[in-house]
This record gives C-alpha cells, sequence and structure tokens, in this order.
C-alpha cells in the first residue's frame, strides 16, 4: 500500500466520520409539521430559511458527501 493511498484512505475515514456527525446534527423532517398546522410561524421562518442552521447543515453535507465519493473514486483507481 503506497502513502498516498494511506492518505487517502484516512481523509475518506475521516470525510465519513464527518458526515455522519452533520446528518445527525440536522433537524428530522417531522420537527416542521408542527409549523405546518399552526402555519403562524412559517411565514417568518420561510424568509431566513438560507441561513437557518439545518441551510447551513445540509449544505455541508451535500459538499461532504461529494468530497467522500471523490475519494472513494481516487482510492479505487490507485
Amino acid at each position: 500500500m503506497s502513502t498516498l493511498s494511506i492518505v487517502i484512505s484516512i481523509l475518506q475515514v475521516l470525510a465519513g466520520l464527518f458526515m455522519t456527525a452533520v446528518v445527525l446534527l440536522q433537524s428530522g423532517r417531522r420537527a416542521g409539521l408542527s409549523g405546518a398546522i399552526s402555519g403562524g410561524a412559517e411565514t417568518f421562518f420561510g424568509k431566513n430559511k438560507a441561513r437557518s442552521l439545518d441551510a447551513k447543515l445540509s449544505r455541508a453535507t451535500t459538499y461532504v458527501a461529494i468530497i467522500f465519493v471523490i475519494l472513494t473514486l481516487a482510492l479505487n483507481l490507485i
């Protein structure tokens, strides 16, 4: 096993652990159902949806998943 494949393997494990943590930190989809029933708070939270913590975590999940796939492909080619 070459040094490069060891480094990529370590990065892949770290990316997998980080992706697991980011997914677990996100609130579930059921958390939004209470706002749908009452309806009053949905207009306020709808405006700031892009800046909320869930939106940032969702973006981070996307980026880390892309990095994970790229690392997996690179490790497979080496």
